[in-house]
């Protein structure tokens, strides 16, 4: 890309690259030389006599229109494709396909696509990630050539973000669009295009400023956005305060940070004013380091974020916040919280910093003040857990009270029940009733998770089925 760049080589050793169809044609085994190769040379043996056929060729040739005609999914990734070939040759001979895979190839412009795909009439995926191409630096008028087009990749492509927002227009249907590694540090307004997409990916691309997002916030039926490796080292929506619900992202479901450089907790928090994420992915920010525990990180990690339903792949479940009251309980307390409804006035401080705190108080309870004063050693005995073992579903069995360690793993506690219990070898399934909350039962359906994962608590009551 340097203006006086270059390099030498033979001519004999380079390759100029083929047309797209003799790549297709050589990939699936369809070219002239493939058919000579398995014998098609327009005779047949029998005995000792030499049968020749006439017209063959043409049989020959009709075939394989036939076998490119029947062909969808088509994947020339790293077969030396440079352009489209003869005009309207593609259109005549593969008429059915709706995926093309010509990534790592020798294209080298963005017209060289569109010769492509101006002759694929019902092109739904495309990908033409690794090619180091040139791009449109002018607005460019709106065709038709990619009228269906839902999925493109254009990964390693080194396309900015202006680039391809030229090119969008052309894309009027377009619903994931991957633009990965391309040394994308700005970020423009994508005015009156890309107003169909679902998924967006910018992983790799070194952002830095969370800001930065505002300017795509408004995309509306934006459902997952993918910023893994960005360099974002903060976020949040100023338009909404806490406990309010921002107007950016509106339908953003999905969102994937992992691997930056998020260090403060506060944009955790402002996550919470996103009104329809559901699916967070976190991994590898500093501010996971605040705590050493991997399931108290998780739990405060959901407490901050109402309506969050998977969290880095895993499900959440509704117990998963019960007791993270106590956890702040005494910084509540010496902010000005108080179990008197009529002197309850933690300070803003503390309000900013645990915006969620009063919701999470009103579903559990406030801390009880023998929670939270003058907690004794976590020994052995202040660890375990007086627990009820009920079997609902046989009745002549008597309710048992055991005392269990709350570090004990759901499978050692299914090992004791066979024993305590005499069952015979079958699938137990447990779960377990909290004394908190009447009525509802969670499932204990992860065998190398503790009971604390589960935030079980004394007096609960654990039910055995098989």
């Amino acid at each position: 890309r340097h203006p006086r760049g270059g390099s030498f080589i033979r001519p004999n050793k380079a390759n100029f690259g083929v047309d797209f169809l003799t790549a297709v044609k050589d990939r699936y085994g369809l070219n002239d030389e493939h058919d000579v190769q398995h014998g098609t040379d327009n005779t047949l043996v029998f005995g000792k006599k030499t049968v020749e056929f006439v017209g063959m060729d043409s049989i020959a040739e009709q075939q394989r229109q036939v076998q490119l005609n029947q062909l969808v999914d088509i994947s020339v990734r790293e077969c030396a494709v440079s352009h489209a070939g003869q005009k309207e040759e593609i259109s005549r001979t593969c008429t059915n396909i709706r995926h093309i895979n010509l990534s790592k190839n020798l294209i080298s412009s963005w017209e060289t696509v569109t010769a492509i795909a101006s002759q694929v009439q019902n092109l739904e995926t495309l990908n033409i990630s690794e090619n180091k191409m040139k791009f449109p630096s002018t607005s460019t008028s709106v065709s038709s050539v990619f009228p269906k087009l839902r999925i493109l990749a254009l990964n390693q492509t080194e396309i900015t973000w202006t680039e391809a927002l030229l090119c969008a227009p052309g894309w009027p249907a377009l619903e994931e669009l991957y633009l990965t590694s391309n040394n994308i540090t700005v970020l423009e307004r994508p005015d009156n295009v890309l107003q169909t997409l679902k998924s967006l990916d910018l992983s790799d691309n070194q952002l830095l400023d969370g800001n930065q997002l505002h300017l795509i916030a408004h995309l509306p039926r934006l459902e997952q956005l993918i910023l893994r490796n960005t360099g974002i080292s903060s976020i949040s929506f100023p338009d909404a305060g806490f406990g309010c619900k921002t107007k950016m992202f509106p339908s953003l479901k999905r969102l994937a940070i992992n691997d930056n450089k998020i260090s403060q907790w506060s944009s955790i928090n402002e996550l919470d004013k996103l009104p329809s994420l559901r699916s967070l992915q976190c991994h590898n920010n500093p501010f996971m380091d605040t705590e050493k525990n991997p399931e108290t990180l998780r739990q405060l990690i959901i407490a901050k974020i109402s309506q969050l339903e998977v969290l880095n792949k895993s499900e959440v479940h509704d117990i998963s916040t019960n007791g993270m009251s106590k956890i702040f309980g005494n910084d509540w307390l010496a902010a000005g919280g108080n179990w008197n409804p009529e002197k309850n006035k933690p300070s803003e401080e503390f309000l900013a910093a645990h915006p969620r705190y009063p919701s999470l108080c009103l579903k559990y309870g406030a801390p009880e003040e023998g929670e939270l004063k003058g907690r004794q050693p976590l020994t052995l005995k202040n660890q375990l857990l007086t627990l009820t073992i009920k079997c609902p579903e046989k009745p002549e069995q008597k309710p048992v009270e055991k005392k269990l360690p709350d570090s004990m793993t759901i499978q050692r506690v299914k090992g004791l029940l066979y024993r305590l219990l005499k069952i015979p070898g079958s699938e137990l399934k447990l779960s377990y009733e909290s004394s908190k909350l009447e009525g509802k039962e969670v499932e204990l359906d992860n065998d190398l998770k503790p009971l604390q994962f589960y935030s079980i608590e004394s007096g609960d009551c654990v039910l055995v089925r098989w």
